[in-house]
């Protein structure tokens, strides 16, 4: 059976390290499936960075994608910065965050005894929040010891990918939907996420929910698999969830992984550019292979993707594995990249005998809407104020309560999160990072009561290294109290 579309155009970014041999095989093998594919190149990666173009993005591509609206990318590598050098912004978060490419979702299967795996039987689709979260990149270096690192939830991202992985186990069969966080101890940005997977999961009574803390979530994913269906969680998590997941059936080697945005959407292998192989024909393309069966499902090419998927089942079944997942007395066959991709070639329009076969069908892409948020009633009562001391508390808190002024008060001084003023304990380690909360001594407070506390810190010879305004929203604190308060 062949698909009778007509040609569609995809990008095509063939990466770094492995990525060139990875990609030359995957693409062999979709032209012999007959999958109905124009391939439009366009560059990423290292040889754009050494253009000094620090995204490392070419700026013809951006029109690429958008024509296309579909990107198979092999592993791209992100040059590290350092003293002297520029801070290179990593291709994947760039082009995830400017195309919208809000949901990353991971499927993975262990396949047996064809593949070693503790878990045999493992079959988990990892959806996770793909823009936000620590990831927005937003760094800065404060004093001489400490470094800060901005971790930003919106209630629009957690809605968006929270009914996505509900929508995902609904078309795709799946019976559970579990929420991983760490909302014990972030109460308010994991605590936002929780508490909007709970309303959306409301309205998905046929679908098992449930949410656990992140830490014993991963340890269960590892040692009870079969517990869970579809886990769905925040940006850092799902990244580190979803390799866990896929090293534990037998290699990073074998997961896929599929980038989903409005109008755009990227397909692309879990794992890295593996330099220390790059060049000898020893890669396993079979994480980027299965990312472009995702990418077929995507585009509606039903009948390409099961061929070509189902091909793959047989030549694993058959025991012919790469270097990566090839074990003595399992396998039958050591297969380098172009062996291996023949390999799959051979058996297309076969089906495995013991692994379970895949039957795909036509189905539209899972598009999601968000709400405009209603406006709240937003308050100012009082900053925190960040500020370079090196010293004791006791000595920094006479200029701080002068400071504050007729209209605001000083309530507490912390150290890492820790209170540290009034009443800490000397047993608190300390650094030259300190947060001053200054709350209002009436109902509310007013810019000007804030600026007038930084120009009498600054006249004090207080060093300001920055301030964060609390707020209310509609009479609900939106800050979180010191560690100790």
């Amino acid at each position: 059976m062949t698909d009778t579309h007509h040609p569609i155009e995809i990008a095509v970014a063939t990466g770094d390290g492995i990525g060139p041999e990875i990609m030359a095989a995957t693409l062999t093998i979709l032209e012999a499936a007959g999958a109905p594919l124009r391939f439009a190149p366009i560059e990423l990666g290292e040889k754009v960075y050494a253009r000094g173009v620090l995204n490392g993005i070419d700026a013809s591509a951006w029109e690429v994608l958008r024509r296309t609206g579909v990107l198979l990318k092999a592993p791209l590598a992100t040059p590290q910065g350092g003293a002297g050098r520029p801070g290179y912004k990593s291709v994947n978060v760039t082009l995830r965050k400017s195309l919208g490419l809000f949901a990353n979702v991971r499927p993975v299967r262990a396949y047996g005894a064809f593949v070693p795996s503790p878990q045999p039987t493992m079959d988990v689709v990892v959806v996770r929040e793909n823009e936000e979260d620590l990831y927005a990149g937003i760094e800065h270096r404060q004093t001489d010891d400490v470094f800060q690192c901005l971790k930003l939830i919106t209630r629009k991202g957690c809605e968006r990918i929270v009914r996505y992985a509900f929508e995902y186990a609904v078309r795709n069969g799946r019976s559970r939907v579990t929420c991983m966080t760490k909302d014990n101890i972030m109460q308010m940005t994991d605590g936002l996420f929780h508490r909007v997977f709970d309303e959306i999961g409301a309205e998905y009574p046929d679908i098992k929910k449930d949410h656990m803390i992140i830490d014993i979530g991963a340890a269960r994913l590892a040692t009870r698999p079969t517990d869970f269906d579809v886990i769905v969680t925040l940006n850092l998590y799902g990244d580190i969830l979803s390799d866990i997941a896929a090293e534990i059936t037998g290699s990073v080697g074998l997961a896929p992984s599929a980038n989903i945005g409005q109008t755009v959407a990227m397909f692309e292998a879990v794992h890295g550019t593996a330099p220390q192989i790059a060049g000898k024909g020893i890669a396993n393309p079979s994480g980027l292979l299965l990312a472009a069966v995702q990418m077929l499902n995507h585009l509606g090419l039903a009948d390409a993707a099961t061929r070509v998927h189902n091909a793959w089942l047989k030549t694993i079944e058959d025991g012919i594995h790469p270097a990566d997942i090839y074990r003595e007395g399992v396998s039958t066959e050591k297969a380098g990249t172009e062996a291996f991709a023949r390999a799959v070639i051979a058996r297309l329009g076969e089906t495995p005998s013991v692994l379970a076969p895949v039957s795909y069908v036509p189905m539209e892409p899972i598009r999601i809407e968000v709400e405009e948020l209603a406006p709240t009633h937003r308050e100012l009562v009082g900053s925190d104020v960040f500020v370079f001391h090196r010293g004791h508390v006791e000595e920094l808190v006479p200029a701080l309560e002068k400071a504050a002024g007729p209209g605001l008060k000083l309530v507490m001084v912390t150290n890492r999160g820790v209170k540290v003023w009034p009443n800490g304990l000397p047993e608190t380690t300390t650094t030259d990072h300190w947060r001053c909360r200054f709350e209002t001594r009436g109902t509310g407070a007013d810019r000007a009561e804030i600026t007038g506390v930084l120009q009498r810190l600054e006249l004090a010879s207080v060093d300001v290294i920055k301030c964060e305004h609390l707020f209310r929203f509609d009479g609900v604190a939106g800050y979180s109290l010191g560690q100790g308060q």
